[in-house]
């Protein structure tokens, strides 16, 4: 029998700096499935499989909320009255998942959350007492309590995020570090320039690129200012968003992945990082347990710019041939417990289970 998934998604474009990688989790699910109708806030470059149908409501085009309110009801009933459904995956929307559950429901289609991030909101409770299951990364990724939830861990795509083979015959004259994902507040990209400062007081040559777009430009000023009273213009690089295919190049060309980050929730471009064979240092709680074995080189306290200088001088103190070592343990990880192959199994499971 022709088994066939509906799929809501934030945003489906292979180039996004951030949702780029759920093209590769649509393809992942598309070798399983028979058919996949992608219903998407926006659409950007499509590099999907032939069983791959995406349908935008029109975030892209500049449609006002109430359009694409419209947009979504009149896509999601054309595509239930044409065909059957095995499930509903709702990829980071509960808005959707809430929008969609009375039609899903009157056609029997059951539905799946996937949520990954530490916010609880009355729109997030809401989608949790609608859905019949929900999928996140680790517990610290779903808050609410509930018998609905599946931990699956994240699905890295494990060959494009991969250790380069000329690493180790790269000669750099300083320690790069690289920050990855959007500058705000939460992310404390501040207490990631106080460590540098404090690395080059001790005459320490290291460079630090962070790499994302901002939430708020008047953010971003602060930061530059902050970077140029320290006298760190020459050490710190504000680079702006990379396409998705660009990343794993950027991990390639540095040192150390960091992160200040307090979402706590597990990250994915630590494990991104991580599966490049990068050394990442972090403050992220959700981290203590996955990052344990190596708790006194890669797990530091919040708001802590001391610490995470002390841990970028140790790991600088390593041989290449111990951080090589360092980067293929950690890779083994990420392969192990969170390649996307592994988490689509496992997220089958629980799509096909109701």
């Amino acid at each position: 029998m022709m088994k066939r998934l509906l799929l809501f998604n934030l945003a489906t474009d292979a180039d996004d700096p951030i949702l780029g990688f759920t093209t590769a989790w649509i393809n992942a699910l598309a070798s399983r499935m028979d058919a996949i109708d992608v219903v998407t806030m926006r659409v950007g470059r499509l590099a999907v499989g032939a069983n791959v149908r995406v349908y935008s409501v029109g975030r892209e085009l500049g449609y006002s909320e109430a359009r694409r309110f419209i947009a979504f009801y009149r896509i999601l009933w054309r595509l239930l009255r044409a065909n059957h459904y095995d499930a509903c995956f709702a990829h980071m929307q509960p808005l959707f998942a809430i929008l969609g559950a009375p039609l899903l429901k009157l056609y029997r289609v059951p539905i799946t959350l996937w949520f990954a991030h530490g916010a609880v909101t009355r729109r997030l409770r809401l989608a949790e007492r609608l859905v019949d299951h929900v999928v996140t990364a680790s517990a610290e990724s779903f808050r609410i309590p509930s018998p609905k939830t599946h931990i699956i861990g994240h699905g890295i795509d494990t060959d494009q995020f991969a250790i380069p083979f000329t690493r180790e015959n790269q000669e750099r004259t300083r320690f790069t570090l690289v920050s990855v994902g959007r500058l705000n507040p939460v992310k404390r990209p501040d207490v990631l320039i106080d460590a540098v400062g404090l690395l080059r007081q001790r005459e320490i040559n290291v460079h630090l690129r962070f790499i994302g777009d901002v939430t708020n430009g008047a953010y971003l000023e602060l930061l530059r200012e902050r970077v140029t009273q320290a006298g760190l213009d020459d050490a710190i690089e504000f680079a702006g968003p990379l396409g998705f295919e660009q990343i794993a190049g950027a991990y390639h060309q540095a040192d150390v992945m960091v992160s200040a980050s307090q979402t706590g929730s597990i990250d994915k471009v630590i494990l991104e990082a991580m599966a490049c064979g990068l050394p990442a240092i972090t403050s992220n709680e959700a981290f203590v347990p996955v990052l344990k074995p190596w708790e006194p080189l890669l797990l530091m306290p919040p708001d802590d710019p001391a610490a995470l200088a002390e841990r970028v001088a140790s790991l600088m103190a390593l041989s290449s041939a111990e951080r090589d070592a360092l980067g293929r343990e950690l890779r083994a990880l990420v392969v192990r417990d969170y390649g996307i192959h592994q988490m689509i199994d496992r997220l089958m499971v629980v799509l096909l289970r109701a």
